[in-house]
């Protein structure tokens, strides 16, 4: 596993009173299928960064036995935390592999994770004995609502009760509570596009999810904000015709931010846009665009990012 990543915001400890332990057996409703958790977990499978990285955020990563589908390199303060820990699949892992480390517990980013070719249904695996549980936000058996930073929070405190961490968990909100709380909009009114991939059709953000959230909380319009997807596909010739002042770009491994402004400079479309000749780029590691612990102090990084934009009177 790699272990290099993209600055991250910490905060000291807050004092915050103790919590109530967990009472087992402990039953949840997730994505509409209810989920009964014996005792701690102990052996835990994490599918997507997300997964893994509120785990190790809340100091359980001796509990993690494997991982599968990680979406980059950890950040740095929760590397020594997932030093070790077996690599399963660079994809998603099948129910076989999955099931060969023997867990009591595994935790998906997505829904899809959990399907007779990946990590197995969630009946199935709980006539094994094995729990699941999906991260609110990646729901699709129900639709979630507009994601807030406030069901982030409640994803963390959920995990924390299912863990029996409800310290830890509390801790971490109340350190991103207050990341979250110094963040202050942009006031300039300036129109954004999020850029996640795709080169002849690009795949942007829209109106829900990490984008949206987070495109809002900087104060930017996001130029597709009417669409009531967490992503959306969309056309050069719109976002031409829209001419966002500013482009978020998501760095990810196999299309980095890079190769997007090189792809945005040398394509006869998008070259004139202004914010293109410009430069006017926010730069967001993929690990922290999809719904998770990294998503506030993105923000704040982005935030200072758009402070140092300058833009004709």
């Amino acid at each position: 596993m790699r272990h290099l990543g993209q600055l991250t915001f910490i905060l000291p400890l807050l004092a915050l009173p103790a919590q109530a332990a967990t009472t087992y057996p402990l039953t949840l409703d997730n994505c509409g299928f209810t989920v009964t958790i014996e005792a701690p977990p102990e052996r835990v499978v994490t599918i997507k960064s997300t997964a893994t990285e509120l785990l190790l955020s809340l100091g359980l990563g001796d509990h993690i036995v494997g991982v599968g589908f990680q979406d980059g390199p950890l950040p740095p303060h929760l590397a020594l935390g997932g030093a070790g820990i077996p690599v399963l699949s660079d994809k998603l892992p099948s129910q076989e592999v999955v099931l060969e480390v023997e867990p009591d517990f595994i935790y998906g980013g997505w829904e899809s994770n959990f399907a007779a070719d990946g990590a197995g249904e969630r009946p199935t695996l709980a006539n094994l004995g094995v729990a699941t549980y999906v991260a609110p936000a990646a729901c699709r058996s129900i639709k979630p609502a507009k994601l807030s930073f406030d069901q982030l929070f409640a994803e963390i405190e959920e995990m924390g009760m299912i863990f029996d961490a409800e310290d830890a968990a509390y801790r971490l909100i109340a350190e991103q509570r207050a990341t979250l709380s110094a963040i202050q909009p942009d006031p300039r009114g300036l129109t954004a596009l999020w850029y996640s991939s795709g080169t002849k059709t690009p795949y942007v953000g829209a109106g829900h999810n990490p984008p949206a959230m987070i495109m809002e909380a900087l104060g930017l319009e996001n130029i597709y904000d009417n669409v009531e997807e967490g992503w959306t596909s969309a056309s050069w010739e719109a976002i031409v015709d829209a001419n966002p002042d500013v482009i978020v770009l998501v760095d990810a491994v196999w299309n980095s931010a890079e190769q997007k402004k090189t792809l945005l400079a040398e394509n006869p479309i998008t070259s004139q846009l202004d914010a293109v000749v410009n430069k006017r780029y926010l730069i967001i590691p993929f690990p922290a665009a999809e719904a998770g612990v990294r998503n506030v102090p993105a923000t704040a990084d982005m935030a200072e990012q758009l402070k140092r934009l300058t833009f004709a009177e």
